[in-house]
């Protein structure tokens, strides 16, 4: 009768309600329970893994951890190595672009002073204006001299194809004798520091170029081109 009590009082878990309270408890009960031996049974797990983990094994793998943040952090200095370098050489080098940048102005006045001396006049005797003339034209010549040595270099576009990264077109000349967009007149010499343009060099590039001038013949005599 006990027994029969007991199991009345407990019947099976497939059995109860969960809309009665009683039922609903016991079964959150029985949950906990089996929730609390299967972290039991991980853990347990867990620790004999541990316990029966080769410690060759486990030496190998921290090793090749450390190996691999040695050659992670070697990697990161020698990066910053290469950027301080750039960054010590590119301080060098264009750490005067500013006053390079001043100093052409100057030399920009040196030059339109020597432009501006009629050349009759220096061919008389005027011993004061050619010492003049020679004086400004030494001082110039100096301070390109010094710039150069602190790598400042004038460009040279006169004959060469017009390149918008170091030229800045001013006007365009007839001639069909060139290439087209080639550069035939510098108004203002360009400069370049380093591998960067410090000024570029206004010119006036050609227009035509004779393949140019050759379709324009062409489209005026078409009947020449035929009979040929």
């Amino acid at each position: 009768m006990a027994e029969e009590k007991n199991t009345g009082e407990t019947p099976d878990l497939e059995q109860r309600d969960i809309n009665n309270p009683k039922d609903r408890e016991a079964l959150k009960r029985a949950a906990d329970d089996f929730l609390k031996s299967r972290k039991a049974e991980a853990r347990a797990e867990v620790a004999e893994d541990e316990a029966a983990a080769d410690p060759a094994a486990v030496l190998q793998a921290e090793n090749s951890e450390l190996k691999d943040q040695l050659l992670r952090l070697a990697a990161e200095m020698e990066n910053l190595r290469k950027r301080t370098a750039r960054d010590v050489h590119d301080a060098k080098t264009y750490s005067v672009a500013n006053f390079a940048r001043d100093m052409l102005a100057v030399s920009d006045n040196l030059r339109r002073a020597l432009e501006a001396i009629p050349a009759d006049a220096l061919e008389k005797d005027d011993a004061g204006l050619k010492a003049l003339a020679e004086g400004v034209e030494m001082t110039e010549r100096t301070m390109l001299s010094t710039l150069e040595r602190h790598g400042v270099k004038k460009i040279e576009p006169e004959g060469q194809k017009f390149d918008p990264h170091f030229h800045q077109a001013m006007f365009e000349i007839p001639n069909t004798e060139v290439p087209n967009n080639t550069v035939l007149q510098v108004v203002q010499a360009g400069f370049v520091i380093g591998d960067r343009v410090l000024r570029p060099a206004l010119v006036g590039v050609s227009r035509g170029g004779p393949k140019q001038a050759a379709a324009a013949a062409a489209a005026e005599n078409p009947q020449a081109e035929g009979n040929g």
